[in-house]
């Protein structure tokens, strides 16, 4: 990596106690930062994709989009990747370089008509990547623009004070790599099945596949001295299906029955269920399914009820009770399992 052209900047805002404040108060669940950074490679790839259309080109021979997550237990790092659209300097001095400015809520204003209403970005509110010190002391960004040299990739780095530095590096793949340096206290989101259980919480219905390396792949890394010659071997541990955002003439019985046992743990069919797409001034499309059997707490009025509620295909927020009136509370299954999908778009 070239260390020319390297500069130290100041954050365009109140710096450290804006910084902080913003974290420590907007988040109050740690393992938040995994769905924004995600959320963030998703937008990424879907920029792509519409640059793509007026230029091919910007694939760069590698059109099958991913997100790919790889922990380091030993060195406590966790790594967000994507082959999206990537930055140019310029564009990581404005969009990290200024708390609370979205490079997507830009993106977005030169959509219009249907590019923007069929447009599946996520992160609007510019504050996601920040989300990265509640748990990391540290934070690297390795990206190039598509399209770009390969010796145009930019090295943002910033330890979440009063400042970032940022220098030119080469990188040969398209995209960005976000690098968390864990902090003593969360090293728990360096562990593998702890990042899994996650990503099938939050991100299970990204559109794109969401991948880590095989669990056996990653026991030979260890073992086998020559393994970095070999090519690593990845698997997609999301789902993808996001059956709620399809009309629901294009979705069969046996999709709709299955899509309720993926969500619910159930082993039986659902006794029937309830698709609905509302349009107006706020647009969202419900999913709710009845289990065939009761609740075991049905009669319990003080027992958490509720929807899944997600914005797009990244989940929010679970037992969302204002959706869900207290006599339909048997639309759940006992033991929190069993609940229906919705989906809300701002």
């Amino acid at each position: 990596m070239s260390t020319v052209e390297k500069e130290t900047l100041g954050f365009q805002t109140e710096a450290k106690q804006m910084l902080q404040l913003m974290i420590h108060s907007m988040y109050s669940n740690k393992e938040i930062f995994l769905r924004e950074l995600v959320s963030n490679a998703s937008d990424a790839a879907d920029k792509l994709r519409f640059e793509a259309l007026a230029d091919g080109s910007l694939f760069e021979n590698d059109p099958d989009l991913r997100v790919r997550i790889d922990i380091d237990e030993d060195a406590s790092t966790i790594s967000i990747s994507d082959n999206g659209i990537g930055m140019s300097r310029d564009e990581v001095i404005a969009n990290l370089g200024t708390i609370a400015r979205s490079g997507t809520a830009e993106f977005l204003k030169n959509l219009a008509g249907d590019k923007k209403k069929d447009s599946q970005l996520i992160g609007q509110f510019g504050v996601g990547f920040y989300s990265a010190f509640i748990v990391a002391d540290r934070v690297e960004v390795f990206t190039r623009r598509a399209g770009a040299p390969a010796d145009q990739g930019v090295h943002w780095e910033s330890t979440g004070e009063a400042d970032f530095s940022i220098e030119s590096c080469t990188r040969e793949e398209r995209g960005t790599t976000v690098v968390l340096h864990l902090r003593d206290d969360d090293k728990e989101f360096a562990n593998d099945w702890r990042v899994r259980s996650i990503i099938k919480k939050y991100s299970d219905h990204i559109g794109i596949p969401v991948q880590m390396l095989k669990k056996d792949a990653a026991e030979d890394k260890e073992e086998d001295a020559e393994s970095e010659a070999k090519a690593p071997e990845f698997e997609t541990i999301n789902s993808a299906t996001a059956l709620w955002t399809r009309s629901r003439n294009d979705v069969s019985d046996d999709e709709y029955k299955a899509f309720y046992k993926h969500v619910s743990h159930d082993f039986v069919d659902p006794l029937t269920w309830s698709h609905n797409k509302v349009e107006g001034k706020l647009e969202y499309t419900s999913l709710l399914y009845l289990p065939t059997q009761p609740p075991m707490d049905m009669w319990n009025r003080d027992a958490a009820r509720g929807l899944k509620l997600y914005v797009q295909r990244t989940f929010i927020m679970d037992d969302a009770e204002q959706f869900l009136p207290l006599y339909l509370r048997f639309v759940k299954r006992g033991g929190g399992l069993q609940r229906p999908v919705t989906e809300r778009v701002p």
